[in-house]
């Protein structure tokens, strides 16, 4: 089988006993939104979403590992792509993250499941750097392409573009940092809600990058790497259009998505989207609560079997 370096056909999951929508990442992210209904149906909601996308996934033939967490002091443990990340050649990273609640999201157990199932050379931690309260929240703060060796970030109190550096130093990635903000000149607290970057194809809000030439240039970069340019507008943002991840299944490449993203994208954007990925709207409206998307809730896996 063809191996798709963007697209991996494994990953995490967190399955969580008590989610909510975490007051304390509330100042800086803007997607939050207030609930309608009591914590009991969220945390109930989240749970049986979860699960399900997890059925759906593996369904399309990707491997999920699903784990659960039934701490009662981590609500946004669904999103574990912001603590750790993996990396062709055996490689995981794990971040130093902003909100104090997040911090108790990292769990060596996974790291140790990881080792046992693929081929771990090295786990690279730079969680230390949050006692000098710098801060880069794994692939929430960056959109990695992985085929020509990019790390894109829009910088916010989550993403320092001196670990993002320090991270591209490490793992042979290019650095590209930008600003962008939605209307009312509120940074995006996280790039992956702002961009999504398939094997040929990105799909991103172009138009919040604030500065012109360097959105000019992040653009022409895509094109002359020959992906197609699917332009997302700050409503579609908003609905986590960008929020999506593109994984390898049993017969092809699919594209995971919220169902709230899905019907947000015009029939153009789909059907051009068609020509690369089977689309896979997934119903995480809970989840979506907390400031999240589906991109947010997998964790890739970009390791080697052993």
């Amino acid at each position: 089988m063809a191996i798709y370096p963007q697209a991996p056909n494994a990953v995490v999951m967190i399955r969580p006993h008590h989610f909510f929508p975490n007051e304390e990442t509330k100042q800086d992210n803007s997607y939050q939104t207030n609930a309608l209904f009591s914590a009991q149906q969220i945390k109930q909601q989240a749970y049986e979403q979860i699960t399900v996308a997890g059925e759906l996934l593996a369904a399309e033939g990707v491997v999920v590992h699903t784990f659960e967490d039934t701490g009662t002091e981590t609500p946004d443990s669904v999103f574990p792509n912001n603590w750790f990340s993996t990396h062709t050649g055996g490689h995981i990273a794990i971040y130093p993250m902003f909100a104090k609640s997040r911090r108790k999201e990292r769990r060596a157990d996974i790291i140790e499941f990881l080792k046992q199932q693929y081929r771990v050379q090295d786990v690279i931690d730079y969680s230390g750097l949050e006692n000098d309260n710098i801060y880069l929240e794994g692939t929430g703060a960056m959109v990695l392409d992985h085929i020509e060796r990019v790390a894109y970030a829009a910088r916010s109190k989550r993403t320092d573009s001196h670990v993002l550096e320090r991270f591209c130093s490490h793992f042979n990635f290019e650095p590209m940092v930008f600003d962008a903000e939605d209307k009312a000149g509120v940074a995006v607290y996280h790039t992956n809600v702002l961009m999504c970057i398939g094997s040929d194809f990105v799909m991103a809000g172009f138009d919040m990058i604030t500065n012109l030439a360097r959105r000019e240039e992040i653009i022409n970069r895509f094109k002359n790497s020959g992906k197609k340019i699917i332009a997302l507008s700050e409503q579609q943002i908003n609905a986590f259009c960008g929020n999506a991840l593109e994984l390898q299944g049993r017969s092809g490449r699919i594209l995971a998505l919220s169902c709230k993203a899905y019907s947000a994208l015009t029939p153009a954007q789909i059907a051009e989207l068609e020509l690369s990925v089977k689309l896979l709207p997934l119903d995480v409206s809970a989840i979506e609560l907390a400031g999240g998307s589906v991109r947010c809730m997998l964790a890739g896996i970009h390791l080697s079997k052993r």
